[in-house]
């Protein structure tokens, strides 16, 4: 995207982004005034809400994909086994691949499918999760979300060794659990998440189709590769299976993975959705992508050698 102004006066423009039935844009953001803290908005009755939510038409979509896909052996949540087996020179390859390439690029405003080498980006701060529900989410919901995603948070600190939590406030990582008419108004609020945030990136959010299910965007310091701010937006008319999907593919490429790759199996990195679920395969992707051998900015040439030495002591030097 073009670089803009907003409001505060900060330049944004976008870098690169990924898009597999879910959608990981990142971009590229100057620096921005200290985080601002949405005020808490009051539970909706469940007893309007929730059957509201649950029977909308697009939710009604969604629960009838979530089924045909489990019907045809997708969405596993076993996280592979005899049938998915993969080497280190698989591994090494599925995180060049996924790491060090962007899938999608911006051209008038819109993503269009077009693999593009990319540097290595991610995280240097703390990573601090913050959920925010639009009104329609109901609180049973919530508190399964929070619960889950507290988990997962924990989960990806511990395999990257990079701090990584959920917190109720002040947050880098904000993940919006929104239903469509909330999508559709999100602009105002992107803007206080990430003053200067361009107007091509609200249009990508207001507009996203059914085929997105859910999308993360991920920013940095203009000039640099090191992410400082994301905002991922979950659909609240997604069944549960579908919903957590989206948080454990969302929350794990926000962090620095934002490509998907044909290959990778067992793998959430992957357009057949075959897997719903974080796998032991995409684990080693996580360690590899904060290993401090690897630096922001590397590109594939330079990463190869040194991703390949630590698969090597991860799993062992078979081929």
């Amino acid at each position: 995207m073009s670089a803009r102004r907003g409001a505060a006066g900060t330049a944004m423009a976008a870098a690169a982004f990924a898009l597999a039935g879910c959608l990981s844009p990142e971009m590229t953001a100057a620096p921005t005034p200290p985080p601002q803290t949405a005020p808490a908005a009051a539970p909706a009755p469940p007893e309007r809400t929730e059957p509201a939510l649950r029977d909308s038409e697009i939710a009604r979509y969604y629960r009838r994909v979530e089924a045909s896909r489990r019907a045809d052996g997708l969405m596993r949540t076993d996280g592979g086994g005899a049938d998915t087996p993969f080497t280190p020179s698989m591994v090494v390859e599925n995180f060049i691949r996924i790491a060090l390439y962007d899938e999608y690029v911006m051209i008038g405003g819109r993503p269009v499918a077009r693999e593009t080498p990319a540097a290595l980006r991610r995280w240097e701060n703390p990573v601090r999760m913050r959920l925010e529900f639009g009104e329609s989410v109901p609180e049973t919901m919530r508190r399964q979300d929070r619960a889950l995603v507290g988990d997962y948070a924990a989960r990806l600190g511990e395999l990257t060794g990079h701090p990584v939590s959920l917190v109720g406030e002040r947050g880098n990582f904000h993940v919006l659990v929104l239903s469509e008419d909330e999508r559709r108004r999100i602009g105002p609020r992107m803007r206080q998440l990430v003053p200067g945030v361009d107007d091509d990136t609200v249009r990508l959010v207001e507009t996203m189709p059914r085929s997105t299910f859910c999308l993360v965007l991920a920013f940095s310091r203009a000039g640099t590769d090191v992410y400082t701010d994301a905002i991922a937006v979950i659909r609240a008319e997604h069944p549960d299976l579908t919903r957590t999907a989206c948080y454990h593919e969302e929350l794990a490429q926000g962090l620095g993975l934002p490509n998907d790759s044909s290959q990778a199996r067992p793998s959430i990195f992957n357009d057949r959705q075959e897997f719903a679920l974080l796998t032991p395969h995409d684990e080693l992707l996580l360690q590899l992508l904060y290993d401090p051998r690897l630096r922001p900015g590397m590109r594939a040439a330079q990463a190869r050698p040194i991703v390949r030495r630590i698969v090597d002591e991860l799993m062992g030097a078979e081929s």
